[in-house]
């Protein structure tokens, strides 16, 4: 007995010893990975003192506020210089992520591309134009790290499409953003490069995944981002920092998907301070560059006649999907826009999307979590969980009879977890709901004669931390992923004290915990941002724009 004790007593110690070694490496590589971000901001800092000693007389803040459209004209006409542009930028961005930790890493290249451009023949489009992009976008000898641990030690070997034709048109790529964990969240934090923080609110979450691209030019580091969506990651960014932010259609942009395509398509799109800058992007992408080096991509121009059309649009609106309500604010921006849409001359038709709780229960959720999370824990295997994600995690870790026995008491919190396919007959059923309610949401848009639809997105900024308790309040924009359809978002009023007051008299449909957690979430948010999203059919993202764009010139003209 003796020895048998003493047999168990080494091996539990043996066991710890084990944990706490492979614990230890994972810090280390973490410790690294902050060590090399820190002595590439020092570089960028170097590099911007040299330049202002060069150049002192810059009017930083004049070329700051130039919008896109404005600055890529001057850039191209010469009277401003690449050099100076970028410099500016990148001393503005230095600012902003020592405020909201909102860069991931610079990119040095940035330099030889400033060089590269003024050996092309012709100016593209974004000519000499820094743009950020969000961190697991593809950049040769560069990491795409989804905030992870194991993909710390692996560059990209090679610039993926978008990267390669935005540097064709011109475009000087100089920093990737922060992400959350896994990028599945909406909230910006990671254990590698910590939590980034919204830069009108330093209590609030700049939303996500693309939250860092929503930071960095919201606080006006950057003036072009390029973002990612699966369920809202750009749109919620644009949400909660007050930006505008597109999701296209999928297939409309060339997409990396790495080695798991999402369960949901995912989009890649442009985050900017106004319309016509993600109008800009949108045209500088869709050339022949793009359509060369992708074939999969459809070889569509920019259609920019749609986009500068003042014809009278038929728009369907709703305030509500049903299933998760928003806070008072949300629905009141609807409401404003609406009017003020039917007072400029467009015919408003009420519309009601069709079932949003199959939708997310056995479309959305049931897609994600087919294997009851498996793959997603998989991706934490040699990490340490960020806080945030901790209640989602520990929910999949549960055994699948505990996950049915909670369901039954705790809906619609784990039913994100026991919804599952497990069957691949169930998987191939799955995906023809998913094309039948494609159908059925695209006739009833048919038979109502509507070019586009104005509805709510979640907002306004969480404080941080609390995406993680409210996975299901995206309902409002994953619609839009599992349909495939454009959609963009739109900042239109703010927050007042008058929205705060009625927020208290808040109930949501039940008054349960997670309505309760929503109004947490967003309390104290006076003089944040509350946004619209507009929503077209496949393709027709030119209309999308053009849709967004008459939205945002009403808002200013109020």
């Amino acid at each position: 007995l003796p020895i048998a004790l003493a047999l168990l007593g080494g091996s539990v110690a043996a066991l710890a010893a084990w944990r706490w070694l492979g614990k230890r490496q994972i810090q280390q590589k973490m410790e690294e990975a902050r060590r090399r971000r820190d002595e590439g901001v020092k570089k960028m800092e170097k590099a911007v003192q040299q330049f202002r000693e060069q150049v002192p007389r810059v009017q930083s803040a004049d070329i700051l506020s130039l919008p896109l459209v404005e600055l890529a004209r001057r850039l191209r006409e010469g009277s401003l210089s690449p050099e100076t542009v970028l410099y500016t930028y990148i001393e503005k961005a230095l600012e902003v992520t020592q405020e909201t930790n909102c860069l991931r890493n610079f990119i040095p290249e940035c330099e030889e591309q400033l060089q590269e451009i003024q050996r092309q023949k012709e100016k593209g489009l974004l000519y000499g134009i820094p743009i950020s992009i969000k961190d697991h976008i593809g950049y040769k000898g560069h990491l795409s790290t989804c905030g992870l641990v194991q993909f710390l030690n692996a560059p990209v070997q090679e610039d993926s499409v978008l990267v390669k034709v935005l540097k064709r048109q011109g475009a000087i790529p100089f920093a990737f953003t922060n992400v959350p964990q896994s990028l599945f969240s909406y909230d910006c934090s990671n254990t590698i490069f910590g939590q980034t923080l919204n830069p009108l609110n330093h209590t609030k979450t700049p939303g996500g995944s693309s939250g860092g691209e929503g930071a960095l030019i919201a606080g006006g580091g950057s003036i072009l981002g390029i973002g990612s969506d699966t369920g809202g990651s750009i749109r919620l960014p644009s949400s909660f920092c007050g930006l505008c932010g597109l999701k296209p259609t999928s297939e409309r942009l060339r997409v990396d998907v790495g080695s798991r395509p999402p369960p949901v398509p995912c989009a890649l799109g442009p985050m900017a301070r106004d319309v016509d800058s993600l109008a800009l992007c949108m045209k500088a992408l869709l050339c022949e560059e793009m359509f060369q080096l992708d074939p999969t991509v459809p070889p569509i121009p920019f259609n920019e006649e749609v986009y500068l059309s003042s014809a009278p649009l038929r728009i369907g609106y709703y305030d509500t999907d049903g299933y998760f309500p928003l806070p008072p604010c949300m629905r009141r921006a609807v409401h404003e826009t609406r009017d003020a849409l039917r007072a400029a001359g467009h015919e408003l038709v009420p519309f009601a999307p069709p079932r949003i709780h199959y939708v997310m229960t056995e479309l959305f959720l049931k897609t994600f979590f087919a294997d009851g999370g498996q793959a997603f824990l998989d991706i934490f295997t040699g990490n340490i969980i960020d806080p945030g994600l901790k209640p989602q995690v520990n929910c999949y870790k549960i055994p699948t009879l505990g996950k049915k026995l909670l369901a039954l008491i705790l809906k619609p919190l784990v039913i994100t977890v026991v919804s599952i396919c497990r069957s691949v007959s169930k998987m191939w059923k799955h995906q023809h709901q998913v094309m039948v309610y494609r159908t059925e949401f695209i006739a009833m848009w048919r038979d109502l004669r509507l070019d586009v639809v104005l509805c709510p997105v979640l907002g306004p900024a969480f404080t941080v931390g609390y995406p993680g308790k409210l996975l299901t309040a995206i309902s409002s924009t994953m619609l839009y992923n599992v349909l495939n359809f454009p959609a963009g978002v739109v900042p239109v009023t703010k927050v007042t004290e008058a929205d705060e007051e009625e927020l208290k008299l808040y109930q949501g449909y039940c008054n349960d915990p997670w309505d309760r957690t929503l109004k947490q979430a967003v309390e104290g948010g006076v003089g944040l941002p509350v946004a619209v999203q507009c929503v077209a059919l496949p393709w027709q993202e030119e209309l999308c724009l053009r849709f967004m764009k008459e939205v945002e010139t009403l808002r200013r003209e109020q």
